[in-house]
């Protein structure tokens, strides 16, 4: 415990040890959205209360299951693609977690849109380090003591690498700062194509269809247009996009056969 730093001058645990320790007050969750905002929120799984150590690999484990691998078949090709680099991924994580302020009692948040995957702790940079020098990947851990236990339990390979490692896939336009918060926006990239192109970001309407189809695979266009009070070729039309983007597809006749979410 001395050598890890875990006790206060009056040999008591410090804060860092209360993190560390098998049960704490500290929650994180992975809030999981069916669109590209914060409407329609689809899952809100909760990991915490125990051993940062511990909540992190079931964080990592979830994100895991999460980043699908996307396979694209061509004439000449098969290309095989996660939703965002798993490398990078783990590194933003662990990153989050570790530098998190957690003096003010809120913990890091991490989210997953339809076109993006958000991770963002609470704290900023801290006051000695520059931006410039955050990219050059110098380090200045906020919190020095959980720094050394992920270190020592290999969850961390050395100072400073995470950042460079997020840096050898994705653009510095991923990281936004404030003064209270840091940032990590990874756009998920369709296989075979760059970032940001051809990805789908369903409208208000779209959402809600997609809404009552998750609720009732059976319904027909006529009842979405009378339940979201929009005329029949308005669903048509959404309709249209939404199956041409691969997100439902129609199983069976146009009488008996209902509605498969694919995505």
């Amino acid at each position: 415990m001395n050598n890890l730093e875990l006790y206060t001058e009056d040999n008591k645990f410090n804060y860092a040890a209360y993190l560390l320790a098998d049960e704490n007050g500290i929650s994180m969750k992975v809030a999981k959205y069916s669109g590209v905002d914060k409407v329609d929120l689809i899952e809100n799984a909760e990991f915490g209360y125990c051993s940062l150590i511990k909540a992190t690999e079931n964080i990592l484990n979830k994100l895991e299951i999460e980043n699908i691998t996307k396979t694209k078949i061509t004439s000449t090709v098969r290309k095989e693609k996660r939703l965002v680099d798993p490398t990078a991924l783990r590194e933003a994580v662990i990153n989050a977690i570790i530098h998190n302020d957690y003096s003010n009692g809120i913990p890091p948040v991490f989210e997953i849109f339809f076109d993006r995957y958000v991770i963002t702790s609470s704290g900023g940079l801290p006051q000695e380090l520059s931006q410039e020098e955050f990219f050059e990947g110098i380090s200045a851990p906020r919190n020095k003591e959980l720094m050394r236990v992920f270190k020592d339990v290999r969850l961390v390979e050395q100072l400073g690498s995470g950042v460079q490692r997020i840096l050898k896939v994705y653009d510095r336009r991923i990281f936004k700062f404030s003064p209270n918060f840091l940032r990590v926006s990874f756009p998920i990239k369709n296989v075979g194509e760059n970032i940001g192109e051809n990805i789908f970001k369903p409208n208000n309407t779209q959402k809600k269809i997609i809404s009552l189809i998750e609720q009732n695979k059976h319904i027909t266009q006529a009842e979405i247009s009378e339940q979201l009070n929009k005329t029949v070729r308005t669903i048509e039309r959404n309709m249209k996009k939404i199956q041409e983007a691969k997100v439902i597809v129609r199983l069976g006749s146009d009488t008996s056969g209902y509605w498969d979410i694919v995505k």
